[in-house]
């Protein structure tokens, strides 16, 4: 089974798209210390799937925002706080004059997709910012060989000069990229004011990848669900916002370093997954478990995220630890709600019926499929 192609396709579609402070004695002090904490926060993009939750939650928390773009890319989530942001606008290929002046306290770098891109900003506002926090990827791994993935496991740094496959091009360039966009960041700020964020595959309202939209549009409907995976089969992700909150609260207490962001807190299997989903509605469902790799890629099912086959390079994609996180202070929503939450964004004026179409009327899509898999699945097993 060509495993492979399914990391490829998400990297295409991801491409194209704290610590608790100690109690002080008096209330001189832990006001001081609350006001120590309001930063000035420039992030470099801001309008796409994570930026604006790290806006909306930065602000809350007293925190002024600029945010670096295009000025093109308009947001389906909290487009109210756009008013209350400045705004910056360039190019990170070849105009950066809007950041050659200006203090910060925070950049927030969430479009590094290039290394000269890193490199260029860090070195640009490396004396005029005090942290450098790169929104990187579990992606450095690959591949995931190992049963236990920490933030010290060794990352990619090049491609190898012969590859298993000519699909793995794409993912060992992704790795590569994200790599050395952390090292150019820690080259330019150091490792004291450095901090490397490294989100697994991220869902929630304002998701352009439409990689996880396929199970709150299906739970709520109830009936046979198709569930893909052996029963052993572990999952991992992170809504968006609970990484959004999190980067900010380490950013809040100074806490620099290598961060894996993975949930849920324990480990989770495919079927524990939906089985706890499907709580988000109120509606009956028959969990339909089909445990043949090769039959599901026969059928068109290569990856259903966060279901991704364990085997071969991926074997260790869903196996990172967050342990270290959880420490620093990284906490998760509740499933049910972010499902819930992820499927009203979905059915809201936010999205277009042309954009809704475009996942549930496509004709070699799993929901339009899954009646006529199931056929050939009970027929197989009878």
């Amino acid at each position: 089974m060509e495993s492979s192609k399914s990391r490829r396709d998400f990297i295409k579609k991801s491409i194209a798209a704290g610590i608790a402070i100690p109690f002080l004695g008096t209330s001189l002090l832990a006001c001081d210390t609350e006001e120590s904490k309001k930063m000035k926060i420039l992030i470099l993009g801001g309008t796409s799937f994570l930026g604006p939750h790290q806006i909306k939650y930065a602000l809350e928390r007293g925190h002024s925002v600029s945010i670096f773009t295009r000025g093109k890319t308009k947001s389906t989530v909290h487009p109210e706080v756009f008013d209350k942001v400045e705004h910056l606008i360039g190019d990170r290929n070849n105009n950066l004059k809007a950041l050659e002046t200006g203090e910060w306290d925070l950049v927030i770098d969430n479009s590094g997709q290039n290394v000269k891109w890193t490199t260029d900003t860090a070195e640009l506002l490396k004396d005029r910012v005090k942290y450098y926090l790169y929104t990187s990827s579990t992606g450095v791994y690959y591949p995931y060989l190992g049963d236990h993935i920490t933030e010290e496991t060794v990352t990619l740094t090049k491609e190898p000069e012969t590859l298993d496959h000519p699909d793995e091009k794409l993912e060992y360039w992704y790795g590569v990229m994200k790599t050395n966009s952390e090292n150019a960041a820690i080259k330019a700020f150091g490792v004291d004011r450095t901090i490397i964020t490294r989100p697994t595959y991220m869902f929630g309202p304002g998701d352009k990848t439409n990689r996880f939209i396929h199970w709150p549009i299906r739970l709520a409907k109830g009936g046979d669900v198709l569930v893909p995976g052996k029963k052993e089969d572990l999952v991992q992700y992170a809504d968006v916002r609970d990484v959004a909150e999190f980067m900010i609260r380490l950013a809040e207490n100074k806490l620099t370093g290598k961060f894996n962001i993975v949930g849920p807190t324990n480990q989770q299997t495919m079927l524990e997954f939906v089985n706890e989903a499907k709580g988000a509605f109120n509606v009956n469902t028959n969990i339909v478990a089909i445990d043949d790799y090769d039959f599901l890629e026969k059928n068109g099912i290569q990856y259903l995220v966060p279901w991704i086959p364990p085997i071969g390079k991926n074997y260790g994609s869903s196996r990172a630890s967050n342990k270290k996180a959880i420490t620093a202070g990284l906490t998760f929503r509740d499933l049910k709600t972010s499902v819930k939450e992820m499927h009203d964004w979905w059915y809201s004026d936010a999205i277009t019926q042309e954009k809704r179409d475009v996942v549930e009327k496509n004709p070699k899509g799993v929901l339009m499929n899954e009646e006529e898999i199931l056929k050939k699945w009970k027929a197989l097993k009878s």
